[in-house]
């Protein structure tokens, strides 16, 4: 299906020829068009021309207006102040353009980015043998919602989970499992992920306690790390029973969370352990980086401590140990060289921006990275909670991730619950729909704030069925869904000869918009502008619901017909903006 040209860019394009035919001095000149409350849109870009080339900027604007093409796309245009052009489209511009969008049923006339590349995605990196928490929800939240956003744009997009799945806490865990063999075994078979977790957690403290007590044990331990570095079969063995264990506990929570994650996409720390040493060499021998009291380190300018000596980045350590910066260069080399990625895209922990800082300027001196390969962070602030900190419980302890989803989708489902008797929901469905409204309001609520920042974790908030909520957005589209089974014979149809009704233009002007915003969040990789187009959406919505009353008897078969048609072409965009964001919308509610 052809891609379909929203209003404002055929008006861009108008406006823009508009003003070479009327001033062919000026060169290619941008129009400045925006939104405006005085009309659909406004231009801006005379004044600062009529600058440039002395004349009068109303003088200027009205040669431009003068020039226009009467296309039938523009209904009115007013010059105001100095040389704004004030313009209001024509209703039936609007309705002929989404009906436009509505033909191509797969993606509502939005276009595929041709001149896409390829994007490794790193995100969701959780910690072999250790439970996943808030902080882990954040990343994998943001990162899959940039996954479908980049996908439907037409990006080719690369997962990678960078699990810690090696480093001298392995020696310990080895040892004391090869000493109490049956510590992960599990009566009946196959384990769930909570009982997973459960068997790493207490095999976890139990090593813990008698590393820190006995000397022999810890002894032990640390000669395993070396058996483990040499790539000792039983060792190796082991350490693999520990990363198949915790994927069956992370495969579970991304289950709750309604993400697909598969093996293929899961390439941890240990997947670069045969490229470090190379790393470390091409670094030194093309004096990238330099040895400094016994370590290889990386030096910067504006990079230093307290004290006002540099900060470097270490490589490799005095002892002879790689340090996280050697894996993070050799997973950019390999991104680079062999997956052919144009892009990468870190989801992590804004307090590690400045590692990250340090690793890309290193590979850009090395040449990994240049002006055709770009590695970006899209860094992500804290969790809070409502008293305003960090997240935790009230005896100081990090929030388990599961706990938090099981508590959102026991409040949802309660919240479903009191109205299902309305909508006449079966048990299965209340369950069902508890399940996407409590997950989709824990992932609204991370995606409708900017990344950056931080944001307060609030359940009661969340779930709450007004304001800026996933779930006011979910029961827009299941009313939306609801009105369109009882219009009975009635059908949606867009009828361009008719005049719209204010809160009609509104939501139609916005719908046309849906492609541009998506354009711009994959760019700028802001799925938050996503959440807020589509709240604004679905408020449109229900003031045009309000207004202009869809299904009555008293409006002729040809506007019930093309109110039909705004609802559904509505619903459609919610469902899709949703997706893309990972959250679903039901049917009914």
């Amino acid at each position: 299906m052809a891609s379909v040209n929203s209003l404002a860019s055929t008006l861009q394009q108008q406006l823009a020829d508009a003003l070479t035919a009327a001033l062919p001095d000026a060169g290619t000149a941008d129009p400045l068009l925006r939104r405006s409350d005085r009309a659909d849109f406004q231009a801006n870009g005379i004044l600062a021309l009529a600058k440039k080339l002395k004349g009068n900027p109303r003088e200027l604007a009205a040669q431009v207006t003068a020039a226009l093409p009467s296309s039938g796309l523009i209904k009115d245009i007013e010059v105001s102040g100095p040389g704004f052009l004030n313009i209001t489209l024509s209703d039936r511009s609007i309705i002929e353009t989404l009906a436009a969008r509505a033909a191509d049923s797969d993606r509502l006339g939005i276009p595929v980015n041709t001149a896409a590349g390829t994007t490794v995605i790193d995100y969701a990196q959780p910690n072999v043998a250790k439970e996943m928490h808030v902080g882990h929800l954040r990343s994998a939240v943001i990162g899959d919602a940039m996954v479908q956003i980049l996908e439907f744009t037409g990006e080719s997009v690369v997962r990678r989970h960078h699990i810690g799945d090696w480093g001298t806490q392995f020696g310990m865990l080895i040892q004391y499992l090869i000493e109490h063999p049956g510590e992960l075994s599990h009566e009946g078979g196959q384990a769930d992920g909570e009982a997973a977790m459960s068997s790493l957690n207490r095999l976890y403290k139990a090593s813990r306690v008698l590393f820190d007590s006995d000397e022999d044990f810890k002894a032990r331990s640390r000669d395993r790390v070396v058996a483990l570095q040499a790539g000792e079969p039983e060792t190796l063995a082991m350490w693999q029973r520990f990363v198949d264990e915790s994927k069956i506990y992370f495969y579970s929570v991304f289950d709750k969370l309604d993400m697909k994650i598969s093996d293929p996409d899961i390439v941890g720390e240990s997947g670069y352990n045969d490229m470090l040493e190379e790393t470390c060499r091409i670094l030194e021998e093309t004096g990238v980086a330099v040895r400094s009291e016994g370590a290889l380190c990386v030096f910067f300018d504006d990079v230093k401590g307290p004290d006002g000596n540099p900060t470097p980045l270490i490589v490799k350590k005095t002892n002879g140990g790689y340090g996280y910066a050697a894996t993070d260069l050799s997973a950019i080399r390999d991104r680079v060289q062999h997956l052919k990625a144009d892009t990468l895209l870190y989801v992590v922990d804004a307090r590690q921006s400045l590692h990250f800082k340090m690793v890309f300027e290193t590979a850009r001196r090395a040449g990994w990275l240049n002006e055709d390969v770009k590695a970006h962070q899209l860094a992500f602030g804290t969790v809070l909670g409502k008293d305003g900190k960090p997240f935790k419980t009230r005896e100081g302890v990090t929030i388990r991730l599961e706990d938090l989803l099981d508590e959102a989708v026991e409040r949802a489902t309660a919240v479903v619950r009191e109205k299902a008797g309305k909508v006449g929901l079966s048990e299965e469905e209340i369950v069902e729909n508890g399940r996407y409204v409590g997950i989709g309001a824990v992932k609204y609520a991370d995606l409708s704030t900017s990344a950056v920042r931080d944001y307060k974790f609030d359940l009661d908030q969340m779930v709450s069925l007004h304001g800026d909520t996933s779930v006011y957005l979910q029961y827009a589209y299941a009313r939306i869904r609801s009105i369109l089974r009882k219009a009975g014979d009635a059908k949606p149809a867009a009828h361009p000869e008719l005049e719209l009704a204010p809160a009609e233009r509104a939501l139609g002007l916005h719908l046309d918009q849906f492609g541009e915003v998506l354009s711009e969040v994959a760019t700028e990789y802001e799925p938050h502008k996503l959440a807020a187009y589509l709240y604004q959406l679905a408020s449109l919505y229900t003031t045009f619901y309000d207004q202009c009353h869809v299904l009555s008897d008293e409006n002729p078969a040809e506007v019930v017909e093309n109110r039909l048609f705004l609802c559904d072409l509505t619903a459609r965009t919610l469902h899709q903006g949703m997706a893309l964001l990972g959250i679903r919308t039901p049917e009914r509610l």
